[in-house]
């Protein structure tokens, strides 16, 4: 977020840190509902802007559209992504950086989102794990495609940029002018967004383990790191991210394989009483 203000607005970091670390801190205090109320407000305001300057800029280009998916596939089972590098160098990047990148975009295997949806005011476990599991479809799916597309369409992909500086200029060169603030703007409400969810993941696991007592110094130490983050070597940042990431997703993945038959059978429950439900009316 820090680097995309200063690169589209011309922001010092340490500005963007301070105003940033103010306004989580200003969230967070009020708990789960503030940043409830916070979130459901920003993004779906951030993904409706962006989706609809992704799809400008495809509808603009419509004629590339084939060409842009059929490089897509190509691609995929080429060494064309390989280029400066040998294949296996390249692929095991690929896969490196593409699991690392999917991860951020929806959680998926961490266990973290679960903590929010745990939250939630339901009747059934199920009915949240698909609403669960729509939020990862319009992430990575949708949204992640996309931007593919723009970028690849653009030809952007060939400028040598990668992350947000590839996607930013992709989507400038499609919209001229206010393309860069697109993704600018996107970038920072996802960020801001995914900070307070963050802290609120941590904050419970916190309290979990020192009890509600640690509550607070932690949302303290919180605001400190967002300001660190945002002056902070963002390569080191990344890459301890990654580190983490992975960390989390190992014992999740395992608890997930051996929890697998309760989620089956819960599942399956679930739909058939649903499925009794919709055609009983139709009987009488």
């Amino acid at each position: 977020m820090a680097h995309a203000a200063q690169g589209s607005f011309g922001i010092p970091l340490f500005v963007t840190g301070i105003v940033l670390a103010i306004l989580t801190f200003a969230v967070i205090i009020g708990g789960i509902t503030r940043i409830g109320e916070v979130t459901e407000r920003l993004v779906p305001f951030m993904a409706i802007i962006y989706v609809i300057g992704a799809l400008i800029i495809i509808l603009v280009n419509a004629s590339k559209l084939p060409g842009a998916i059929g490089l897509i596939f190509s691609s995929a089972f080429t060494g064309h992504a390989a280029v400066g590098g040998f294949a296996g160098a390249g692929l095991k990047q690929a896969l490196r950086f593409g699991v690392a990148r999917g991860v951020f975009s929806n959680e998926a295997g961490l266990g973290s989102a679960p903590i929010a949806h745990a939250a939630a005011t339901t009747n059934n476990p199920v009915r949240q794990g698909v609403i669960g599991m729509l939020g990862t479809f319009i992430d990575t799916i949708c949204v992640c495609t996309m931007t593919a597309l723009v970028i690849i369409m653009t030809g952007a992909w060939q400028s040598g940029e990668t992350g947000a500086e590839l996607s930013a200029k992709a989507f400038n060169m499609g919209l001229p002018g206010p393309g860069d603030f697109v993704v600018s703007f996107g970038l920072i409400f996802f960020a801001f967004s995914t900070i307070l969810a963050w802290s609120y993941y941590g904050e419970k696991c916190v309290e979990y383990i020192f009890g509600t007592g640690a509550v607070l110094p932690y949302r303290i130490l919180w605001v400190v790191a967002v300001f660190i983050g945002a002056i902070g070597n963002l390569e080191l940042i990344w890459l301890v991210a990654d580190a983490m990431n992975g960390l989390m997703a190992v014992p999740n993945l395992i608890a997930l394989l051996l929890l697998s038959p309760v989620i089956f059978k819960i599942t399956k429950e679930y739909f058939i009483e649903q499925k009794d439900v919709t055609v009983t009316p139709k009987k009488q």
